[in-house]
C-alpha cells in the first residue's frame, strides 16, 4: 500500500550528500525477544524464526511517520525522510526479518532519487545492510547482525522506453510493480474504473524484465492487467503484498481466485499483508483473520505459494502523527474503504513475525510449511526469476 509520496529527486540526492541486538536464549519453554518487552514466545517459535531466512516482501526500512511529516511539509524539507537511525537499525536487526523489499509508489521523476537513496543504505552501514542483487548475496546476511534489502519500486512509470528497464536494472533495481493504483503506459491499476489490460508497450516491458531477470510485481494492478502479466511473462510473476478478495469483502486491492490460480500456475508466491481493510471488511480484524488468508491460499493452490508482504514499517501506520495520518488516508480513492485504523491488531509492532509464526503453529502447520511461508517460498521464486 505504501503511499505514493512526491520524492523530489534533487531534494533526495541533496539529503543523501550499532551493535547487534541478540536474542536472549533461555533454556526454558518460552523466550523474550526484546528485553524491554513482557511478551514471550515458545521455543519452537524462536527456533523457527532464528533458523529461517525471513523475507518481508513489502516493508520500508525507515520510520514512516517522519517520512510522512517531511512529505507533507511538517518537517524541514532538507530533512532526510528515509534515514535509518541507530536505534531504528537495532529494531530492524531484532525484528526477525532478514530480507526487506522497501518499495514505494513513485512517479517517473522520483524513481532515480529513490533508488539512489536505497543504494546509500549499504554505503552508510556496510556491516549491517546489504543490497541483494542475486540469491548468492543472501549468503552475506547474518541473523540479528546484517539484513538485506531488495531495490524495488511500486510503479513502473519510470520505464518510459524499453531501455529504461536496462538502466534501472544496472542501478540495482530487481523488482518493479507494473502499475500503482492508476493507469500508466504499461497497464491499469486496481482502483481504475475499467481495466484494459497490458498495453503493447507493457508487453514489451514484461519481456524486457524477463530477459534481464527483473521480477514483475502485480500487487496493485487491476484484474485484467494482472492476468495479462501472468499470460505474457515467461518467468513467475510476483504478488508481493496483497490478500484474498473473497475474505476482504471484495476489496479491489485484493486478488481474485482466478489471479491466485494463475500465480500458482506460474510457480510464484503471494505475500499476505497486514493492512486492515485488505484483511477484513468488518470488526474485529486481528492477526487470526490475517492467517485466514494464508489458510485460503494454501488450500486453494498450495502452501508453496504463500509468503509475507506486511506493507508497513516496523510499527505500522496507526502511530503516524496528524495531520500526516489523515493525509495518508485521503490520498487514496474511496474504494480503499479505510476505517478508523489501518493496521491489523496483533500485527502492528516490530516483533510481528514472531506473532505470525506463533499463529501458524496454532493452526497446525508443520515446521517445514512455516519455513516456506516465512521466506523459503520467496527465496525459491526469486532464484527462478533472477537466475544464477
Amino acid at each position: 500500500m505504501i503511499q505514493k509520496i512526491s520524492f523530489n529527486r534533487r531534494r533526495i540526492l541533496k539529503a543523501t550528500g550499532a551493535a547487534a541486538l541478540a536474542f536472549p536464549m533461555i533454556n526454558m519453554g518460552a523466550h523474550k525477544v526484546f528485553a524491554a518487552s513482557k511478551t514471550t514466545y515458545t521455543t519452537r517459535t524462536i527456533d523457527l524464526v532464528n533458523s529461517t531466512q525471513v523475507f518481508d516482501m513489502l516493508s520500508i526500512m525507515a520510520p514512516f511517520g517522519p517520512m510522512m511529516l517531511t512529505a507533507f511539509g511538517k518537517e524541514p524539507k532538507k530533512k532526510d525522510g528515509l534515514a535509518i537511525t541507530d536505534d531504528y537499525m537495532k529494531v530492524l536487526l531484532s525484528s526477525g526479518v532478514d530480507v526487506f523489499h522497501p518499495a514505494m509508489g513513485l512517479g517517473a521523476d522520483e524513481a532515480a532519487g529513490f533508488v539512489a537513496r536505497l543504494n546509500a543504505f549499504a554505503a552508510e552501514r556496510p556491516e549491517q545492510l546489504r543490497r541483494i542483487d542475486s540469491i548468492a548475496d543472501l549468503k552475506a546476511l547474518k541473523k540479528g547482525e546484517r539484513v538485506g534489502f531488495i531495490i524495488g519500486i511500486q510503479n513502473s512509470d519510470h520505464f518510459r522506453e524499453l531501455d529504461d528497464v536496462n538502466q534501472y536494472y544496472y542501478l540495482g533495481q530487481r523488482i518493479s510493480q507494473l502499475t500503482y493504483n492508476s493507469q500508466n503506459l504499461i497497464g491499469t491499476g486496481s482502483t481504475d474504473r475499467k481495466d484494459g489490460g497490458l498495453s503493447s508497450f507493457g508487453v514489451g516491458v514484461v519481456e524486457r524484465m524477463n530477459d534481464l531477470g527483473m521480477a514483475v510485481d502485480v500487487s496493485h494492478c487491476g484484474d485484467q492487467t494482472t492476468l495479462d502479466a501472468f499470460e505474457v511473462s515467461k518467468k513467475p510473476v510476483l504478488i508481493t503484498h496483497s490478500n484474498v478478495r473473497k475474505l476482504a469483502g471484495g476489496h479491489v486491492r485484493c486478488k481474485s481466485d482466478e489471479a491466485i490460480r494463475a500465480l500458482a500456475k506460474s510457480g510464484s508466491v503471494m505475500g499476505i499483508t497486514g493492512v486492515r481493510n485488505f484483511v477484513r471488511d468488518k470488526e474485529p480484524t486481528t492477526l487470526e483473520h490475517m492467517i485466514d488468508h494464508v489458510d485460503y491460499v494454501a488450500k486453494l493452490v498450495g502452501i508453496e505459494h504463500v509468503g509475507v508482504g506486511s506493507d508497513m514499517d516496523m510499527d505500522g501506520y496507526d502511530d503516524v502523527p496528524e495531520p500526516a495520518y489523515s493525509a495518508l488516508k485521503s490520498g487514496y480513492k474511496s474504494s480503499y474503504a479505510f476505517r478508523s485504523k489501518i493496521d491489523t491488531d496483533g500485527f502492528d509492532h516490530p516483533k510481528r513475525i514472531f506473532d505470525l509464526t506463533d499463529g501458524l503453529i496454532r493452526r497446525g502447520y508443520s515446521d517445514g510449511d512455516i519455513r516456506l511461508v516465512l521466506g523459503q517460498n520467496f527465496k525459491r521464486v526469486l532464484g527462478d526469476i533472477w537466475g544464477g
